[in-house]
C-alpha cells in the first residue's frame, strides 16, 4: 500500500482527505470511547477465570453469533473487499463468498464437536485429544505466529483510516487500536468482549448499509444510472479474464478450509452452553454475514465507476472511506463519511480485540499457570508485539494479506482439528509432521511470495494452499500410519465425548 501522501496517491491529496478531521477525529472517538465503556460494563459481571476465557460458557446463539460476526469482519472484510473489487472485478467475489462459505465448513465438521471436547483453547483440545504436551507446544506457536500475522493487517488498515481520515501520521491508528483493545480485555476478558463484538457487528452493517442507501437514492434522483452508464455485470468489471484457474481454486480453498483454524472464531464456540447451540450459533452467522457481504460488493462496483483513480494511486482499500463523500458530497457526505470511518475502527477494533483474547488465553496458559493475571499480561503481550511488527512494515492489499493468512492456517490448524475430530487413527507424531510440513511449505511460499512479487508467473506461490493444504493432510496420515502404536488409549473416550450429543 502506498503511502496516501507521498507516492503515487500524491496528486489525489485534496480528494483523498475530502473529509473533515473535526468529523473523522468524532468518529473515532466515539467508537474507542463506547468500546471502552462496554468494556467496563463487562466487568462488572468478569470475577472466575471462566469469565475471561470462555464467558463461563453462557453466550447464547443470537448474541454469540453477532459476536462472531463483528470479529471475523476484519479490515480485509470492511475495507478490503471493496478495494479488490475496485482492482480487480468479479474475480474478487470469491473472497467475500469463501470467507462465508468457510462457516458451512465449521457447522459441519467441527462447531458441536469442538464445544463438547471441554477445552479453553486449541492447544487444550490438541492436548486432550493426543494426550501429548509436544503436541500442545507446537500448536500454541502456530496459534500464537497465526493470530500475530492476522492482527498485522488490522493494525495497517487501522494506519490508513485515520490517515486518510484525520491527517494523523501513519502510527497513531496501530497505536490506538492497541491502547483501546488492551483496555478492553484487560479488564474484562471474554465476557467483556463478547458484548463489545456484538455491538461492533450492528455497527459495522449500519455503517455501510445506510451510506449504501443514500448513495443509491442520490444516484436514482439525479436521473443517473446507478453505474453511470456501465452495467455492473459487463466486461467494465471483467478486469482479469485471463485469471489462472489454479489461483482460483487454490484461493477458495485457502478460504473454506482456513477458517477452520482461526483462533479467535474457534475459541467463540468454547463460549456456548453446548454442542447445539454452537451449531445454531453457526447457522446464524452464516445468515449475518450474507447480509453484510452485500454491500463491501456494492461499493466495488459504485467505485469502479465514480472513484476508479483510487486504483492507479494504490489507494483502493480507501473506496468505502471515500465514495460516500464523492457521491453525495456536502455535510451529507461527510456525516456519511464519519459514519463509514466509525465503522471502519470498529473493524480493527473488534477483530483484533477478538484475536488477543484468543491469544492472551494461549499464551497465558503455556507461561502464566492459566490465572486471570496471567491472562492479562498475556493481553498486554500479544499485542505488543504485532504493534511493532506493523510499525516497522508497509501495507499490503488487506483482503490479499489476509487471504495468505486462511492459507497458514489451512495448511497447519485444520488438518489437526478434521483428523482430530473425525479419524481416530491421528497420532502425536502424525499431527506435529503434518503441522510443521504445512507451516514450513506454506510460510516459505508466502516469504517467496514476499520478495518475487505476487504475478502470474508466481502464483504456485502467491496462492499456496492448493498444493500445501493436502500435502499437510497427507504427511498427517502417513506418519500416523507410520506410528500407530503411538495413538493414545484414551482415543475412543476422548471421541465419543466429542460426538455424543448432550442430553437435553
Amino acid at each position: 500500500m502506498t503511502d496516501l501522501m507521498t507516492g503515487p496517491g500524491a496528486v489525489l491529496d485534496d480528494d483523498l482527505l475530502r473529509l473533515s478531521p473535526a468529523i473523522g477525529y468524532t468518529a473515532l472517538v466515539l467508537v474507542a470511547l463506547s468500546t471502552v465503556l462496554i468494556g467496563i460494563y463487562g466487568l462488572r459481571i468478569s470475577r472466575t477465570t471462566g469469565d475471561f476465557y470462555v464467558a463461563s460458557r453462557t453466550v447464547r446463539p443470537w448474541w454469540n453469533a453477532s459476536a462472531i460476526g463483528g470479529e471475523y469482519l476484519s479490515a480485509a472484510s470492511f475495507l478490503g473487499v471493496a478495494g479488490l473489487i475496485l482492482i480487480s472485478g468479479v474475480d474478487a467475489l470469491w473472497f467475500p463468498i469463501g470467507y462465508t462459505a468457510g462457516y458451512l465448513m465449521l457447522l459441519l465438521f467441527v462447531a458441536a464437536p469442538l464445544r463438547r471436547s471441554g477445552a479453553y483453547t486449541i492447544p487444550d483440545f490438541a492436548q486432550a485429544r493426543l494426550d501429548s504436551l509436544l503436541v500442545r507446544r507446537v500448536t500454541s506457536l502456530l496459534v500464537i505466529l497465526i493470530g500475530w500475522l492476522y492482527i498485522v493487517p488490522q493494525l495497517h488498515g487501522a494506519a490508513l483510516t485515520v490517515r486518510v481520515t484525520t491527517g494523523l501520521p501513519p502510527w497513531a491508528g496501530p497505536l490506538a487500536v492497541v491502547v483501546v483493545v488492551c483496555l478492553s480485555v484487560v479488564t474484562g476478558g471474554m465476557r467483556s468482549i463478547t458484548f463489545v463484538q456484538a455491538f461492533q457487528y450492528w455497527l459495522k452493517l449500519t455503517a455501510l448499509a445506510v451510506p449504501v442507501a443514500f448513495m443509491l437514492f442520490r444516484l436514482g434522483d439525479a436521473g443517473l444510472p446507478v453505474t453511470a452508464g456501465g452495467s455492473a455485470f459487463t466486461a467494465d468489471l471483467d478486469t482479469t479474464a485471463d485469471a489462472s484457474l489454479y489461483g482460483t481454486i487454490s484461493l477458495v480453498i485457502a478460504l473454506l478450509f482456513g477458517t477452520l483454524g482461526l483462533p479467535h472464531v474457534l475459541v467463540r464456540f468454547y463460549t456456548n452452553p453446548d454442542g447445539a447451540s454452537a451449531r445454531r450459533t453457526t447457522l446464524i452467522v452464516l445468515g449475518l454475514l450474507s447480509v453484510f457481504y452485500l454491500f463491501p460488493t456494492v461499493y466495488g462496483i459504485l467505485g469502479r465507476i465514480h472513484t476508479p483513480e483510487l486504483a492507479a494511486a494504490g489507494a483502493a482499500d480507501a473506496t468505502v472511506l471515500l465514495l460516500p463523500g464523492r457521491i453525495l458530497g456536502g455535510v451529507t457526505g461527510d456525516l456519511l463519511s464519519a459514519l463509514v470511518t466509525a465503522g471502519a475502527f470498529a473493524a480493527f477494533l473488534s477483530t483484533t480485540s477478538g484475536l488477543v483474547v484468543s491469544l492472551a488465553g494461549v499464551v497465558s496458559q503455556e507461561f502464566f499457570q492459566g490465572s486471570v493475571r496471567g491472562f492479562r499480561t498475556a493481553a498486554l503481550l500479544s499485542a505488543a508485539v504485532p504493534l511493532g511488527i506493523a510499525l516497522l512494515t508497509d501495507s499490503l492489499a488487506l483482503a490479499g494479506s489476509v487471504g495468505s493468512v486462511f492459507a497458514f492456517t489451512a495448511s497447519t490448524i485444520c488438518p489437526l482439528l478434521l483428523l482430530g475430530i473425525w479419524w481416530r487413527g491421528l497420532t502425536d507424531a502424525g499431527a506435529i509432521a503434518g503441522m510443521l510440513t504445512g507451516a514450513v511449505s506454506c510460510g516459505g511460499a508466502i516469504a517467496a511470495t514476499a520478495v518475487v512479487g505476487a504475478g502470474d508467473r508466481w502464483v504456485l506461490l502467491s496462492q499456496p494452499a492448493l498444493w500445501t493444504v493436502p500435502t499437510a493432510f497427507l504427511t498427517m496420515v502417513l506418519v500416523s500410519r507410520a506410528t500407530a502404536g503411538r495413538r493414545p488409549a484414551s482415543t475412543s473416550r476422548v471421541l465419543a465425548r466429542l460426538h455424543t450429543p448432550e442430553p437435553r
